[in-house]
């Protein structure tokens, strides 16, 4: 099949994939009593006289907003907002078919961090939560900092949305190798928001519950110009903020140095960067994560060929698709019956263990949930739930 004829075809005969439809039928005057005037007043009136209870009465309480200015679309690049509007109409379609979340698209005409913050402020008394989608890096940081206050969370899923799988098929196989997670070595290529995100949640910086942090032992995050150590000078502030926590040992070079006796590559950067060789310089059991799409950095055949013992990538074809579809659903589902105000490091946490923990039967091929396993998402929803309710987020 050709996917991208065929898709063109769809979107064009759909005209969108998604639509709004009532949950109620109006038939007669009563009906449109209720749900209009007179009647509608009296909710309003209670919302008016308790804001809360918009939770009880409205859509708030299912209907999260997709979040985008267009500027970082997946394998796309910076496109802008009409452009990026297939892209979130698909999520949205996951937030519903995984998660029975209302979702929709707000894909704006923004440039700056100030205008998507001012935006999203005024635009959130409707939704119950915000997913950032598919916004450049750096802006994608402070956006997302910036909008940690307004009383519902906003969670960008490019950052932790891929940190909390890569962490639940990091968990499973280390399992399967027998290797533990607090005595890796970690290489990260690709210092964007993505591989930020990961770092941090491998070491479980600021995270409060110890009862679920495992943290690795030591990570080594490298950019398009090779290690990042304390020695460079042309560090934006977000990777030089990484040194607090990765790369102990002020360790220098290229990506290819780094990887001598890491026990794990993880790649969100770019497609063929390497070749079995570098395989090869990892310690035995290598477990590569090769993530770049539609091209990973190193095809499953030939990470083996070096000595890998667990390969896995973002491709649907392939084995162990490290896939944020296994996460974004369950958690906006777990905050929202929580009603929580943000998604903390704990819940981050706890959604990855729940995802690992969806595989019974581990081996080589499996350590992670089919994208299409729609249990996992209540599964993760059930986990984020509590720990919601235990921190009080």
């Amino acid at each position: 099949m050709d996917f991208f004829k065929e898709a063109l075809y769809l979107h064009e005969h759909l005209r969108g994939k998604i639509k709004i439809t009532s949950k109620f039928d109006v038939r007669s005057k009563e009906d449109l009593s209720l749900v209009y005037s007179p009647g509608v007043a009296e909710p309003c009136k209670e919302i008016a006289k308790n804001p809360d209870r918009v939770w009880d009465y409205t859509i708030k309480s299912n209907t999260v907003a997709i979040v985008t200015d267009g500027s970082a679309v997946l394998g796309l690049g910076d496109i802008g907002p009409h452009a990026s509007i297939p892209v979130m109409e698909g999520k949205a379609m996951l937030f519903k078919k995984f998660a029975a979340i209302d979702a929709f698209p707000i894909c704006l005409d923004a440039h700056t961090a100030d205008e998507i913050v001012e935006t999203v402020k005024r635009i959130a008394p409707v939704f119950g939560g915000i997913n950032l989608e598919d916004i450049a890096a750096p802006k994608s940081f402070e956006v997302e900092e910036r909008l940690q206050d307004i009383g519902i969370p906003v969670f960008h899923d490019d950052q932790h949305g891929t940190a909390i799988v890569v962490l639940a098929g990091l968990l499973n196989a280390a399992r399967v190798t027998g290797k533990k997670l607090t005595e890796m070595k970690v290489v990260i290529n690709g210092a964007g928001a993505a591989g930020i995100a990961i770092a941090k949640l491998l070491l479980c910086v600021d995270n409060k519950n110890d009862d679920l942090c495992t943290p690795v032992r030591e990570i080594i995050l490298c950019d398009s110009k090779g290690v990042v150590h304390k020695d460079r000078t042309d560090l934006n502030d977000q990777k030089r903020q990484t040194l607090s926590y990765t790369n102990p040992n002020n360790v220098q070079g290229t990506v290819y140095d780094a990887l001598n006796d890491a026990d794990v590559f993880i790649g969100v950067s770019v497609g063929d960067l390497l070749k079995a060789e570098h395989i090869k310089t990892m310690a035995n059991d290598a477990i590569v994560f090769a993530l770049s799409n539609p091209i990973p950095e190193i095809m499953p055949e030939e990470a083996y060929k070096g000595g890998a013992a667990i390969v896995g990538t973002g491709r649907s074809d392939m084995p162990n698709q490290i896939n944020n579809v296994l996460g974004f659903p369950g958690i906006f589902r777990g905050a929202l019956d929580a009603r929580a105000k943000s998604i903390s490091p704990g819940m981050k946490i706890a959604a990855a263990y729940a995802i690992a923990n969806c595989i019974n039967d581990l081996n080589r091929d499996q350590i992670i949930p089919s994208s299409l396993n729609e249990a996992v998402g209540y599964r993760v929803a059930e986990a984020v739930f509590k720990a919601a309710k235990e921190e009080n987020a």
